[in-house]
């Protein structure tokens, strides 16, 4: 009789958490600026946890087998992203670019400087995201890609953040694998 009790218990317990956060989901966004943070939320959590799996001695990997001449390193993709992200919110802020273009500055060197430089650039994405709601989303900004183009929507910059980090998500995935890692994303 104690061994049964012993294990209803835990699944009990399981069962009863299941409940409760069936009862209790996340709240669906009302409004377009947590539409905006909830996906950026997702792809940072993405982003971030990917870019955390390689060890730091693997920084400078980058495929050399095929055609892969001339690519980014592993750390320079995680630059790239950030001063990206970083460039992208100044836009939306109406502030200056920040220095090191779209490589992102010279002296962030190794994992532990490359991880803070990337979770400061979502924490100015994310920042920017609240500029952007159901009154601005059509706000005209001049074109920082091509100046003599059409002018762009705050909304269309704010979705660059999700889409560029989504497509460098993807080349991160293929240099862990390479290097024998699974994704977070991807593991059990």
């Amino acid at each position: 009789m104690r061994t049964i009790s012993k294990s209803v218990v835990p699944v009990m317990l399981v069962i009863c958490s299941a409940l409760a956060f069936a009862q209790n989901p996340p709240a669906t966004p009302k409004t377009v600026t947590e539409i905006l943070q909830r996906s950026l939320t997702n792809t940072e959590k993405q982003f971030v946890d990917a870019a955390d799996a390689m060890p730091a001695d693997k920084f400078d990997f980058a495929p050399t087998p095929g055609e892969f001449k001339g690519v980014r390193t592993y750390g320079q993709l995680l630059k790239h992203t950030a001063a990206t992200n970083m460039f992208v919110a100044a836009v939306l802020l109406g502030e200056k670019s920040p220095a090191g273009g779209f490589e992102g500055p010279d002296d962030i060197k190794g994992k532990e400087a490359i991880m803070k430089f990337v979770r400061d650039s979502f924490d100015a994405a994310h920042k920017a995201m609240e500029k952007v709601n159901k009154d601005s989303a059509i706000d005209q900004l001049p074109n920082p890609f091509n100046p003599k183009g059409p002018n762009v929507t705050r909304m269309g910059m704010s979705l660059i953040f999700l889409g560029h980090a989504n497509d460098e998500y993807g080349q991160l995935v293929e240099y862990l694998r390479m290097n024998n890692i699974i994704p977070p994303a991807s593991r059990k």
